[in-house]
């Protein structure tokens, strides 16, 4: 399928020779690997005359490079500029991102919960665009011994039981009115560097809107999120988590 973007005509400081040749390098997140001339045209819907040209001056910037059978893979500048923005990723620009893309999904509010002693803290929170709402917010104190967030925080600190172990085998949480009679929640892990966990990020609502349906939708979006925010979170450690929630 061609990924070819118009040039705006509302819009005069989109750049058109810029944009092709950024519809090439996506290519190859497409198409991880090696890419002929042939399949560039065919992803990027740009004639192959284009893409040679345009390829020049990629390869001369290390974007891309060219092997010996005439195919193109990736180049040393992007994984350079890879580091430079892995260094530049704060916990907190990279948790909320994860918080927000979730919502975004039309899941329910998201938030993210580290362990504060014997209590578990919301640090960051972004609510959903549904019209009502639970009560938890950025910088608030929570039990750890109720809910869906605190029995991840205690799972991965190794507490004993079926309860946890069914946790760390899932990589899940369902809590049901547990702090809240009102409230339903699903939690799962975000790990760190040497997968210390970091904390727990919880989908949490009113228990009327947490049907059979919507358990399976989110939990699959949830894990997911959680598995990325971990893949990305691997330069971060826990004394880099705010305690403030700001």
């Amino acid at each position: 399928m061609a990924t070819k973007k118009t040039q705006s005509k509302a819009d005069p400081l989109r750049v058109a020779v810029l944009e092709r040749a950024l519809s090439i390098l996506a290519a190859f997140e497409q198409r991880p690997g090696p890419l002929s001339l042939a399949l560039l045209a065919e992803l990027t819907g740009l004639h192959k005359s284009t893409i040679l040209r345009l390829l020049v001056s990629l390869e001369d910037h290390g974007y891309v490079r060219r092997l010996s059978d005439g195919q193109y893979t990736v180049g040393p500048t992007l994984f350079r500029l890879g580091s430079i923005f892995e260094k530049s990723q704060t916990a907190r620009d990279l948790i909320v991102g994860t918080l927000e893309a979730l919502v975004a999904q039309g899941t329910e509010s998201a938030s993210f919960h580290v362990r504060d002693g014997q209590q578990r803290l919301c640090l960051y929170r972004v609510n959903s665009n549904h019209p009502t709402l639970d009560t938890v917010a950025a910088g608030k104190h929570l039990p750890l011994d109720r809910g869906a967030a605190g029995r991840v925080l205690r799972a991965g600190a190794g507490e004993a039981g079926a309860q946890m172990d069914q946790v760390r085998q899932t990589g899940l949480a369902l809590s049901k009115g547990e702090r809240d009679s009102a409230c339903w929640a699903l939690a799962a892990p975000v790990f760190g560097r040497d997968r210390v966990l970091l904390g727990a990020i919880s989908l949490s609502g009113p228990k009327e809107r947490f049907t059979k349906e919507s358990i399976a939708r989110m939990s699959e979006l949830l894990l997911d999120a959680a598995r990325k925010c971990s893949a990305n979170a691997l330069s971060i450690n826990e004394s880099q988590l705010s305690r403030h929630g700001d």
